[in-house]
Formats: structure tokens, C-alpha cells, sequence
């Protein structure tokens, strides 16, 4: 079977790098940990929020490099003198990445009652109709 590419279009020029981030983004091992919510706050912002319990804002991590939001989650170490009897709540390290549009700045990010929200904002471009001369040869 043949993968069709933004390439295969000779119509659409110069996508290569939208082409990158839907592979990145298809790539993405996140595997359902921790889950999260994105829900859309007005007409230019968004908010993430991903259900953390048990951990705190020292034990998270928030980067933005090459337009993909990371979150890292990493608990310390558990006293070694509890001991659990059943341990439903996970504890385990996480990182979980989003994919952000151009255009995309990630705003505040607020922990409240185990749940992180992040929120984004998105700029709307102008449109612009550019007029080209035709020049003789």
C-alpha cells in the first residue's frame, strides 16, 4: 500500500514541516497516563488539564521546545515506612506531550485540588492579499 505524504499534492507547497509534526505527533506514546481534559475557553484559548493526584508542583516539569508542550511528572520516593496494603493511586513517572499549532503560547499553568490546568492562547492571523506585479522579460 502506498503512504500518501502533503507531497504526493503538487499543489501544496512547502507543508513539509506539518507533514513532521503530524508524524511526531501520531508517535506519540502517551498510553492514557495521566488522563486529561482540553476543553476550549473562548474563541482563541484553550485549557489542558490533566489529572495529577498525589502529586505536587515540585515533583512536575513544563517545557516548550520546537513547538511541543512536555509535561513530566516524577513523584519522590514513598517513606519507606508506610506500608500499603492496596495501592490504587498511580505513582509512576510520566511525560506526556502536546503538539501546538503556530501561533500557539502557553500561558499560566495552575495546580488546584490535583488537577493541573495549563492554559493556551492562540493569535489569529490577519489576512493578507498581496498583489504581485507581472513584469516583462
Amino acid at each position: 500500500m502506498t503512504r500518501l505524504t502533503l507531497s504526493t499534492y503538487p499543489n501544496m507547497l512547502g507543508f513539509e514541516q506539518l507533514e513532521r509534526l503530524l508524524e511526531r505527533a501520531s508517535k506519540n506514546g502517551n498510553e492514557g497516563y495521566p488522563p486529561f481534559n482540553i476543553e476550549q475557553t473562548s474563541e482563541t484559548s484553550f485549557r489542558i488539564t490533566l489529572a495529577l493526584a498525589g502529586f505536587a508542583e515540585e515533583d512536575l516539569s513544563i517545557t516548550v521546545e520546537d513547538k511541543q508542550l512536555v509535561v513530566k511528572g516524577r513523584q519522590k520516593e514513598v517513606d519507606g515506612r508506610r506500608i500499603f496494603l492496596h495501592r490504587g493511586i498511580a505513582a509512576r513517572q510520566f511525560q506526556r506531550s502536546f503538539v501546538l499549532a503556530e501561533g500557539v503560547d502557553v500561558g499560566q499553568a495552575v495546580m488546584e485540588n490535583g488537577l493541573l490546568h495549563i492554559d493556551l492562547t492562540q493569535s489569529i492571523p490577519e489576512t493578507v492579499v498581496q498583489k504581485i506585479k507581472i513584469r516583462r522579460a
